[in-house]
């Protein structure tokens, strides 16, 4: 299981990235809300010892369990829907011999690990079109289970990753194009009916509907934010306020001042969904530029492994992490700063969630060992 591997073809870059962006985390939930800052503390540990264990196992042999990833994916996420615990209006985790964690965070891992054995399993019928939409059937199940919640932006984020894993994963250009021509229109088009006063796609009375009431109020708050502001919009509003208070330094760690909006209660869960708002007051313009180029350059780290791995199984791995990485950074950024509608969603490695932050440092340990296999199998073929 364990192989021997050269030093110097371990990724030591990009685990700088990750330790680095780690500490950003601590510092910043520290500031949030300090009674959590020993169990980041902990999950940065933990996740740590994780990613380095998975970074020197080949991870073909994690492959080969591909179809239990699937079956624990569905079951974790209908354990939510039937006895998970809820929180804010939401029903995401449940609880498993004392511990709470939530599966949702689980759940992009799974899909990443389950596609890249499945499209390599079956890499010679891939593109047929019966395939196409078995693959479509199996990524819609799991994300259908997210929805149901509810929990839109990681609903987003899954479909992201799974679009993204069709594009790495040498998926004929006809479908992916074919997706688009119908997906971009449909969007639009229910978008357009969403923000509609008596929408139809809008769930009433306790009624199911594409999206419920308070949906429909963030993203018309997000439109029409001076109708909204004392109401839905006023968190996004504050948080665009706080980030631009902080100017180009911040006001430092830890401050106490009274014009805080973080210590004012201006926004709600700081230590997660708004983690950044936290960083532009306290960090200023250079600590939220710094933050966000470190996650570009995490993300582009590993999409240049994926380009280069050893097979498509690697490929899907490195680059599904890779787009994971990128495109939950890009919303939560974009809500925090008010270029997206207001959902939760937390910043990669900076936000605080064990269940998140042990599950991105598992995926950068098989990111790891992808770029270790690349380095094998060069050197076997100079042989």
């Amino acid at each position: 299981m364990f192989k021997y591997y050269r030093l110097k073809d371990y990724d030591f870059k990009l685990i700088v990235y990750v330790i680095i962006i780690s500490i950003f985390g601590i510092l910043l939930v520290n500031s949030a809300l300090p009674d959590n800052m020993q169990k980041q503390m902990m999950g940065v540990v933990v996740g740590f010892v994780i990613m380095v264990i998975l970074s020197f196992v080949d991870y073909h042999i994690w492959l080969k369990f591909w179809p239990a990833y699937y079956v624990l994916n569905v079951g974790l996420l209908l354990a939510v829907i039937i006895w998970g615990e809820k929180s804010l209006g939401a029903q995401r985790w449940i609880r498993i011999m004392g511990i709470k964690f939530q599966p949702s965070e689980l759940a992009k891992i799974l899909l990443i690990l389950f596609f890249a054995a499945f499209i390599m399993k079956f890499k010679d019928v891939i593109n047929e079109w019966y395939m196409i939409l078995v693959m479509l059937v199996l990524a819609a199940i799991p994300i259908a289970l997210i929805y149901k919640q509810p929990d839109l932006s990681t609903t987003i984020v899954m479909s992201l990753i799974f679009f993204s894993i069709l594009y790495i994963g040498e998926i004929n250009y006809r479908y992916i194009i074919g997706f688009l021509a119908v997906f971009v229109p449909a969007a639009i088009i229910i978008f357009i009916l969403l923000i509609q006063p008596d929408s139809v796609l809008v769930g009433k009375n306790g009624d199911d509907g594409l999206v419920h009431s308070y949906q429909q109020l963030r993203i018309l708050a997000w439109l029409h934010p001076e109708e909204y502001e004392l109401e839905e919009a006023f968190q996004q509003q504050n948080s665009i306020m706080a980030i631009g208070s902080g100017q180009l330094t911040g006001k430092g760690l830890n401050n106490t001042g009274v014009n805080s909006v973080k210590n004012g209660n201006f926004i709600s869960e700081p230590q997660t969904d708004f983690i950044f708002t936290v960083a532009g007051e306290e960090l200023g313009f250079i600590g939220t530029t710094t933050i966000i180029v470190i996650l570009m350059l995490i993300s582009i780290e590993c999409m240049i492994i994926a380009f280069k791995a050893a097979d498509v199984a690697g490929r899907v791995i490195a680059g599904g992490m890779g787009a994971y990485i990128g495109f939950q950074t890009l919303i939560n950024v974009s809500v925090t700063t008010g270029l997206f509608p207001n959902t939760g969603l937390p910043l990669p490695f900076v936000s605080y969630g064990l269940t998140s932050l042990v599950a991105l440092f598992a995926g950068i340990g098989f990111v790891i060992n992808v770029r270790l296999q690349i380095s094998r199998k060069n050197s076997t073929e100079s042989k």
